[in-house]
């Protein structure tokens, strides 16, 4: 009789899609990552996410039987009506196991802290805060209509907007010199006339163009150009006010809080969130390290959703795992 013993777990991220198959002892037996999962930024998204599948199946030798779950964590599923589009992102046709699909935000979570109560801010291709509290009740900014404009296509826009309308001093000449090379125009000129014509018809590609400038935009507020400081500054203050919110729904007097993403994770915002303090807030934080990638959470996921125990054995395996990108 053929063994039952693998779970799958997805993180389908705006970016990039990373699928890893482990068995219910925690050994991860295979690992590929692709494109995108998000039918919002690539049209490619059902390919990317059931070829990243079959080639973790097929490197790690494993037979589709063998699998007794599947989790996945989606950008970009917000409401029921999304999975009409995520539904099909994980059909593989010989995978007849359970299914469960979620937010790619909450599988970060269960990386991130283990299953354990806390909060994490994403902030990198896309920007949430969520917090699962010592009740098990799972919270985000967003159920507060609060949103933190940390992404990294919205850093750049908001800091190409300040150069646009001429808030700039000396100190941001660099910046707008690696602005000007970034969209291969030669003065700030020519990239109004770019901006007013809406830079790119493709929405897709306008974006993708901006994210890719956000590292220069963290690193030279970093260097002290007042424009990109004062977006980062804006950026990173929505944060905090974001952890507040969540962390209001806590019992306990100090939350744990992790970063993830490589906006939150710049040098920059590092120094601007590490400072976490009480400061007349109604919380303190400690800020941790992330366990776990959000891959690894969704296997913690599936386990928990077949009713077995997530072990410290599991835990290790997984966090020391040679086949997981370190």
């Amino acid at each position: 009789m053929q063994r039952t013993d693998v779970v799958i777990g997805i993180d389908g991220g705006g970016t990039h899609t990373r699928v890893i198959a482990a068995d219910i002892e925690g050994n991860i037996l295979a690992y590929c990552r692709k494109g995108s999962a998000s039918a919002y930024r690539d049209s490619a998204a059902q390919h990317n996410v059931r070829s990243a599948i079959i080639e973790a199946l097929e490197s790690g030798g494993i037979e589709p039987g063998r699998v007794i779950g599947m989790a996945a964590g989606v950008a970009g599923y917000d409401s029921p009506e999304d999975l009409n589009w995520i539904l099909p992102l994980t059909g593989v046709p010989e995978l007849t196991c359970p299914r469960w699909h979620v937010n790619d935000a909450l599988i970060a979570h269960y990386g991130a802290l283990l299953a354990q109560p806390g909060i994490i801010v994403i902030s990198g291709t896309g920007s949430i805060i969520i917090a699962i509290n010592e009740d098990g009740r799972y919270l985000r900014n967003y159920d507060f209509h609060h949103y933190a404009a940390s992404a990294a296509r919205l850093l750049s826009y908001d800091t190409v907007f300040e150069v646009l309308a001429g808030h700039t001093n000396s100190s941001d000449e660099l910046l707008v010199d690696r602005m000007l090379a970034h969209w291969n125009v030669a003065a700030v000129s020519e990239l109004y006339m770019l901006a007013s014509e809406g830079f790119d018809d493709d929405r897709k590609a306008r974006d993708r163009r901006f994210g890719e400038f956000a590292p220069i935009v963290t690193e030279e507020a970093e260097r002290g150009s007042s424009a990109a400081a004062r977006v980062c500054g804006r950026a990173a203050e929505q944060i905090k006010t974001g952890i507040g919110l969540l962390a209001s729904s806590f019992a306990q007097q100090t939350v744990p809080v992790a970063f993830i993403g490589s906006v939150a994770n710049s040098r920059y915002f590092q120094s601007e969130l590490r400072s976490l303090r009480k400061s007349g807030a109604n919380k303190q934080y400690k800020v941790v390290t992330p366990q776990l990638p959000p891959e690894a959470g969704a296997i913690l996921y599936a386990l928990e959703q077949l009713g077995r125990p997530v072990t410290e054995n599991i835990i290790s395996r997984l966090q020391h795992s040679s086949k997981l990108p370190q």
